[in-house]
């Protein structure tokens, strides 16, 4: 016969059931928040997923040319062993350079064409590196000023395209001196040979007053890129100019721009291997190396310079050991 258990048995048991669902579900409330946590943690950590790979410093610089220096400037310019004779190098800016150049307009295309032409900066005012060199033909009174400028490729046609407009839209206009002078200013397209990237050539000639004369000034302007730099010529004087020089030097100067440009220096030297040169000492061995024989013969001579005190002290020696050596008693050779 089954006894059945009492209502206070049956009361403590499902408060014990009761409470061990609740301490179950805490624990596992717990156990959720915490993995949750390491969820979130677990996320963090994941790496990122991998994006293209956008080029490095070190791959721009390699790939991107590097700006135009001063020095390679000054080394791209040209002489008047270039140009030959009768140029020389220029003593100075010429008489009618602001007699008949620095002069203005109300038209904002030919008076920004004047602003460029006298202070050389046909294409814009240069941003980097810059080297002027000028010469003068004392034949004729006419002087060439060259000019080697590092600018963006951008800028450069956005320059020669602007100066590809001057003929038709300052073909022909009146400009005012600084005295109050009126100036007729023509402005015609110069053909340029195939010379660097992009080119453009022009003439501007001005006719007003140089002291108290009529005078007329002719300029031959030519702007040429070579790669990402630019090369500025200005040939003329009251002269008719000889367009055959400003060619000779946009195809001089863009040849040497390159060079120039293409030049690598020499790879530094490196010292060798555990022989560091001091300042104000050669790197390479004062001393040839010594031969297997002559070395033999300094040691014996350093043998033979020991002092007496030394010799005496090996001679000692050699004495101590004859007389420990059995081979050299004498009582067993007698025996």
């Amino acid at each position: 016969m089954t006894r059945r258990p009492s209502p206070r048995a049956v009361r403590l048991l499902a408060s014990a059931l009761g409470m061990g669902t609740l301490l179950t579900m805490a624990a596992c409330m717990h156990d959720g928040d915490g993995g949750a946590g390491d969820t979130t943690e677990r996320r963090q950590a994941r790496p990122a997923a991998a994006s293209p790979k956008a080029p490095s410093p070190i791959a721009k610089a390699a790939t991107a040319p590097s700006a135009l220096t001063d020095v390679q400037a000054q080394s791209a310019l040209l002489t008047d062993a270039d140009l030959g004779a009768p140029w020389t190098r220029t003593e100075g800016a010429a008489l009618w350079r602001d007699a008949l150049l620095k002069a203005t307009t109300d038209n904002a295309d030919c008076r920004r064409l004047l602003d460029a032409v006298y202070t050389e900066e046909l294409l814009g005012e240069p941003t980097g590196a810059r080297a002027v060199a000028g010469f003068d033909d004392y034949d004729e009174g006419a002087q060439l000023r060259y000019q080697v400028t590092a600018a963006h490729r951008a800028d450069v046609d956005k320059g020669l395209a602007w100066l590809k407009t001057m003929p038709q839209k300052c073909a022909r206009f009146t400009a005012t001196s600084p005295r109050g002078a009126k100036q007729e200013v023509r402005v015609t397209e110069v053909g340029l040979p195939e010379t660097g990237e992009a080119r453009q050539g022009l003439r501007l000639s001005t006719r007003g007053e140089l002291d108290g004369a009529p005078a007329t000034l002719t300029l031959d302007l030519a702007a040429v890129r070579v790669g990402d730099d630019a090369i500025l010529v200005t040939n003329g004087g009251l002269a008719e100019p000889r367009t055959e020089y400003t060619v000779h030097a946009l195809q001089v100067g863009a040849e040497r721009l390159k060079q120039t440009r293409n030049k690598t220096s020499a790879p530094p030297h490196t010292p060798v291997q555990g022989q560091s040169p001091t300042p104000g000492q050669s790197s390479s061995p004062t001393q040839a190396p010594v031969r297997p024989q002559e070395q033999e013969q300094e040691q014996q001579s350093d043998q033979e310079e020991q002092p007496d005190w030394e010799q005496a002290q090996d001679q000692d020696q050699d004495q101590d050991q004859d007389q420990d050596d059995p081979e050299q008693d004498p009582e067993q050779d007698v025996s």
